[in-house]
């Protein structure tokens, strides 16, 4: 058994973290985006996406277009914003909620839902293929140790930041915790 299907088969009950932004009704008609995150570990290690812009720190991943499912999407986000080659698909770590005022007036909010799996990827890397707003916001994957990448995040929030950053800092903070735990061992 590998590192991924030994963390997969011994994971807790997946995380369920919401999120409201601003004045939001969340019992009405909801606008849903579904989303994709790859939880991608090397040792003590993730394999994130930095913003050279806003300075914060997030998992590879992004929208499920028509016709996709979550694999391909992961697959495909990956490659885009890594260069990375997705091997292997472990458990469904959890997911994010988050809710803001929708825009559409058939609707009382708008919902992002993302989906954090644990990932394998190949030891082949290829160039990055960003889209035009990752390149307007500098985006550039690496290698971050957990505690490392959760105080930039934490930092980050201390200022004006992306509404993404407080999404990621929450992930990686439940990240931290089973590592303190021992399940990241």
């Amino acid at each position: 058994m590998n590192h991924i299907e030994q963390l997969a088969s011994d994971w807790p009950h997946p995380f369920d973290i919401q999120f409201l932004h601003g004045q939001v009704t969340t019992g009405g008609r909801q606008l849903e985006r579904v989303t994709v995150r790859a939880i991608v570990l090397r040792g003590d290690r993730l394999l994130l996406v930095h913003s050279r812009v806003n300075g914060d720190l997030m998992f590879p991943g992004g929208g499920i277009e028509q016709g996709e499912c979550h694999s391909a999407a992961l697959a495909r986000e990956l490659r885009e914003e890594c260069g990375a080659e997705l091997v292997a698909i472990g458990a469904l770590l959890g997911q994010t909620r988050e809710y803001r005022a929708a825009r559409e007036a058939d609707y009382d909010a708008y919902c992002i839902r993302s989906f954090y799996y644990l990932c394998q990827v190949g030891e082949d890397w290829n160039e990055p293929q960003p889209q035009p707003y990752e390149v307007r916001l500098g985006f550039t994957p690496g290698w971050f140790e957990l505690d490392d990448a959760l105080q930039t995040n934490k930092t980050q929030l201390a200022g004006p930041c992306p509404q993404w950053t407080a999404r990621e800092t929450r992930v990686l903070a439940e990240l931290h915790h089973w590592h303190e735990s021992g399940l990241l061992a």
